[in-house]
C-alpha cells in the first residue's frame, strides 16, 4: 500500500474547505505526524495554487516545523516568501497577553492578526484556506486556565470557517485531562468537528514495526453519513507507513 494512501483515503476530498478537523492524542502516542501530513498535503498543490496556510503555534517555533516538511519534501520558507504560508509563533506574537495588560493571554489580539491577514489574502487565495492550530491544550495556558477565552478563539476560528469556506485543522492532548471528567472544551471541540483523528498505542502493547493505531470518523459534508476507518501506523525519519490491522507479521 503506497504510503499516505489510508489517511488520505480516510480524510476524504483532497480539498478540506469548510470543514473542521480535530487531532486527538496522548504521552503514548503522538499526532503530530498527522498535523505535518495535512499541512503538506495542503500546500502540495502546484505553486500556481491558491493555496494558504495560517499556522497557529502555540509548541514550536517556525524552525521545528521547517525541518520536519524539509524532510517530507516541502519548503516552507519558500511558501512564506510566495504568501502561501502565514505563520504565527504566539510567544512572538503575542507574548503574555500584550506584556500582561490582558487577562486573555493575547488571544483576542491574535485573532485579529488573523482576521487582518485572511481579509487581506486576494479574493483567489479566499476560497482555499487552512486555518492550523498545533496545540489546544497549550492555548489553555496562554490564556491563564480560561477554558471560557479558549472556546471564545476557537468560535471566533470557526466563523472563519463559515465566511471564508475555511478549513479549521486543530491538536489537542486528550489525555491531560484523563483525571476529571470529560470537559466541556473537548466536548465542544468535538461537536463542531467534521473530521476527528484519534492517535492511541497497540492495545497489545509496543511493538517495534508498529507505533500506534489511528481511528478516524470523517462525519460528511451533510452529516448524514459517518464513514469510521481504523488502521495502524509506523513513523520513520521522512515518511509514515500506514497498513490495516494484521496486515503484517
Amino acid at each position: 500500500m503506497e504510503q499516505g494512501t489510508l489517511l488520505d483515503e480516510a480524510l476524504g476530498s483532497l480539498h478540506l474547505s469548510g470543514r473542521v478537523v480535530l487531532l486527538e492524542d496522548c504521552v503514548e502516542t503522538s499526532a503530530a505526524f498527522v498535523l505535518h501530513h495535512i499541512l503538506k498535503r495542503s500546500l502540495s498543490q502546484p505553486p500556481h495554487s491558491s493555496n494558504v496556510v495560517v499556522f497557529v503555534a502555540f509548541a514550536h517555533p517556525f524552525s521545528h516545523y521547517d525541518r520536519i516538511l524539509r524532510r517530507l519534501g516541502c519548503n516552507l520558507v519558500v511558501q512564506k516568501d510566495n504568501n502561501r504560508f502565514f505563520f504565527f509563533d504566539v510567544l512572538v506574537d503575542c507574548p503574555d497577553g500584550e506584556e500582561g495588560k490582558n487577562s486573555d493571554g493575547g488571544l483576542v489580539a491574535l485573532y485579529g492578526k488573523i482576521q487582518k491577514t485572511i481579509s487581506a489574502l486576494p479574493q483567489e487565495n479566499k476560497n482555499c484556506i487552512t486555518v492550523m492550530i498545533d496545540d489546544i491544550s497549550l492555548m489553555e495556558v496562554a490564556a491563564k486556565g480560561s477554558t471560557n477565552l479558549v472556546l471564545d478563539f476557537l468560535h471566533y476560528c470557526h466563523t472563519l470557517v463559515s465566511e471564508f469556506g475555511c478549513s479549521l485543522v486543530m491538536l489537542n492532548h486528550d489525555d491531560i485531562y484523563s483525571d476529571t471528567v470529560r470537559p466541556s472544551l473537548i466536548l465542544q471541540m468535538e461537536y463542531l468537528a467534521d473530521i476527528l483523528i484519534r492517535a492511541e498505542p497497540l492495545a497489545t502493547g509496543l511493538a517495534s514495526d508498529v507505533h500506534g493505531q489511528l481511528t478516524v470518523l470523517n462525519s460528511g459534508k451533510e452529516r448524514s453519513r459517518n464513514k469510521l476507518s481504523n488502521f495502524q501506523f509506523k513513523v520513520k525519519e521522512n515518511s509514515v507507513e500506514y497498513f490495516y490491522p494484521g496486515s503484517r507479521t
